[in-house]
C-alpha cells in the first residue's frame, strides 16, 4: 500500500540552515539520508521531492468560465507548511509509521530529536480507465 510521508516545517521556524550549527545540520542530513538509503535498499521508495517554501506558493480558483484567480501564499493565519514528501510503497500502516517516527526523531539543535510532526496519509488508488 502507498503512503504518503508529509514533512512541515512551522512557519516561524528558521530552520536548520539559521539556528542550528554545522554539525546540528549536517546530523539531521545524515540521518535523512540513512532513512532515505534503507528505503531506496528495501524498494520501498516510490518518489521524494522537497517543496519550495511558502512564499513561492499560488492557490488558484477558478469558476470553468472566467480566468482564474492567482492568488500568493502564504497567509498570516498559517502556522506551519509543507515543507517536502516521500511517496512510499509498503506492507503495512505499521511499516508507514515506523518510517515516520524514525523522521520525526531525526537530530536538531543540541543533538535532541526534533519530535517534528509528520503526517502519515494513505494514497488512494485511481480505478483503470474504461476501454
Amino acid at each position: 500500500m502507498k503512503y504518503m510521508i508529509m514533512m512541515g516545517h512551522a512557519v516561524e521556524d528558521t530552520g536548520p540552515d539559521q539556528a542550528w550549527t554545522p554539525q546540528e545540520a549536517e546530523a539531521s542530513w545524515k540521518h535523512m539520508q540513512g532513512i532515505y538509503q534503507d528505503l531506496v535498499e528495501a524498494g520501498e521508495l516510490v518518489a521524494t521531492e522537497k517543496l519550495a517554501g511558502p512564499q513561492a506558493a499560488k492557490f488558484v480558483t477558478s469558476d470553468g468560465v472566467n480566468a482564474p484567480v492567482v492568488t500568493d501564499g502564504v497567509f498570516p493565519e498559517a502556522k506551519e507548511y509543507l515543507a517536502g514528501f516521500w511517496m512510499i510503497d509498503v506492507d503495512s500502516e505499521e511499516r508507514a509509521i515506523e518510517i515516520a517516527a524514525r523522521t520525526s526523531a531525526a537530530p536538531g539543535a543540541g543533538g535532541k530529536p526534533t519530535a517534528k510532526r509528520i503526517e502519515v496519509r494513505p494514497v488512494m488508488g485511481t480505478p483503470a480507465p474504461e476501454l
